[in-house]
């Protein structure tokens, strides 16, 4: 029996993001290729016309998943029975921009969003922020839909840790594939953890670490760290745009791991809320290592942090601590 459509929302959908996700979304590649969907799309009015051509191109590509697009300016339509939301739109920094004015502009984007969400969304619904800052856009955004319960507010990590299983795969010469179990912890941000210490490369005479088969200490805790946590400025500088294929595609990663669930064996980098765990303070929205099951996810327990990586997830807890009251002063 055909399934139900599953309603997804995508918001600053007239965007680079946007652009990319939509067509893999109605593809299948988020969800399954057995399950239909129904689109929402969300964008900006000065955006409108941008939008409406984003639909026509989805009419045209005549996706068979495809089973109906919603694209409106209007918050409230937008949010209306979607069971999953992606939050791609949000303001960017602009040159010469303060921390705290692109914060204050994202405060009220996202608290309004929150409660549009709350009101009008499927029960159950899953948010996943990817707007920057998106960790702490997720808080915000968790803050002002107190009844969506916490562990369905998480923010896009999984582009770093796609980062950080790229560049494993590249220095080892080895199938992306075929690596598995890197951990970005904290903010989705330059001090954010790239750790490979509990990593491991499939190999023909079995499962191997990864540190043991690079053999070079001094590119795992410098180069390695540096690459996949200034990955994105390196992309802006060779496109002159920012990522939206790499970013779209991990959306769709997170989201399929977290709906369909992580193969046995294996975790995966979200941002998600804080229950302590590993020392990081409760109540941040923190990148940890998790497995997902029936819809669940759920944060890895009892891994070794030497001193090295102690140092790292402290650095990005206080950087997220430091948004936090960023944030919260934006709503005085």
């Amino acid at each position: 029996m055909a399934k139900e459509p599953v309603r997804v929302l995508v918001t600053g959908a007239a965007g680079q993001i946007g652009y990319a996700l939509v067509p893999m979304i109605a593809r299948g590649v988020m969800l399954g290729a057995d399950q239909p969907v129904i689109l929402h799309l969300l964008d900006i009015p000065p955006a409108a016309e941008a939008l409406n051509g984003v639909k026509m191109e989805l009419v045209d590509a005549a996706f068979p998943l495809l089973k109906g697009v919603v694209a409106t300016t209007d918050v409230v339509e937008a949010c209306t029975g979607v069971n999953i939301a992606v939050m791609v739109g949000g303001f960017p920094r602009k040159e010469g921009m303060e921390r705290k004015d692109v914060m204050s502009k994202n405060v009220s984007i996202y608290k309004s969003q929150a409660s549009a969400l709350e009101k009008h969304a499927a029960a159950n619904c899953k948010v996943l922020v990817v707007a920057n800052p998106a960790n702490t856009n997720a808080l915000i955004l968790k803050e002002f839909a107190p009844s969506i319960p916490e562990k369905n507010i998480t923010c896009l990590t999984r582009l770093d840790h796609n980062r950080a299983l790229g560049q494993v795969s590249e220095r080892l010469n080895v199938q992306v594939s075929d690596v598995k179990n890197v951990i970005i912890w904290g903010n989705h941000s330059s001090t954010q953890y790239p750790d490979v210490n509990h990593a491991t490369v499939k190999t023909p005479s079995g499962e191997k670490a990864v540190r043991e088969l690079v053999a070079d200490d001094a590119w795992l805790t410098g180069e390695f760290i540096t690459t996949v946590q200034q990955r994105g400025a390196a992309i802006i500088k060779a496109r002159k745009l920012s990522s939206a294929l790499s970013a779209a595609s991990s959306a769709c990663d997170h989201i399929r791991d977290w709906v369909l669930g992580t193969p046995e064996g294996t975790w995966v980098s979200m941002g998600v809320y804080s229950d302590g765990s590993y020392n990081v303070p409760s109540g941040l929205i923190y990148s940890f290592p998790v497995t997902c099951q029936n819809g669940e996810w759920k944060i890895v327990q009892g891994l070794s942090i030497d001193e090295f990586s102690r140092k790292k997830l402290d650095a990005t807890a206080d950087e997220l601590s430091e948004e936090k009251a960023l944030a919260y002063s934006c709503l005085s």
